[in-house]
């Protein structure tokens, strides 16, 4: 990534607003998972992959739509505001992806395993994969598609002008090799000048 001109302080603060709302998200998501909470009683921690789910599907559509779309929104942002922050725009799709999905993944690992000591907070193995599916998702539905519309618009402008100097080059080649095709250009023999 270039950092001259209007392009680059153009993507320095597009890098900068992602760092910022990825804290703010990340406090957020902090003060919505770790604050203790006053409940006559917990239930017990789920460690059985998608019985918390089929348990939310019992409740009710309401309700199932609920608890599962918040499992999925909790961490979405994530999905977007990371590849923001890195502020890179030539890389992989699946290695961004495979990145994006990891940290989203270690992030939901920690936040469950930080809830085992908060009061009214309840480990949940179906959460740490709702959190995990809910960053790869929001990864998948902006962030190609986001990075597509930064190139063609950074080809508008910086890397199109360069796009365009080098066409120029290759038409003033073409006109040479035409040139060369017809022939030699015929030359005067000089005539010596006399003492």
């Amino acid at each position: 990534m270039q950092r001259q001109g209007s392009g680059g302080s153009a993507a320095i603060r597009f890098r900068v607003a992602g760092l910022v709302l990825l804290l703010a998200h990340l406090l957020l998501v902090s003060w919505l998972t770790l604050r203790p909470l006053d409940v006559m009683w917990v239930t017990a921690a789920n460690l059985e992959p998608f019985a918390g789910i089929e348990a939310a599907l019992e409740l009710g559509p309401v309700e199932s739509v609920r608890r599962i779309g918040g499992g999925l929104l909790l961490l979405a942002p994530l999905g977007v505001l990371l590849p923001m922050a890195s502020g890179r725009l030539a890389v992989s799709p699946w290695a961004s992806l495979a990145r994006t999905v990891a940290a989203g993944a270690l992030m939901s690992l920690g936040i469950e395993l930080l809830q085992t000591g908060v009061p009214g907070q309840v480990v949940d193995v179906d959460s740490l994969m709702l959190n995990t599916s809910g960053v790869a998702l929001a990864h998948l539905a902006v962030v190609p598609a986001g990075r597509a519309l930064l190139r063609r618009r950074l080809l508008g402008t910086r890397a199109g002008s360069a796009l365009r100097d080098r066409k120029r080059e290759v038409r003033r080649e073409a006109m040479l090799q035409d040139e060369s095709s017809q022939g030699a250009t015929p030359t005067i023999p000089r005539v010596g000048i006399a003492p």
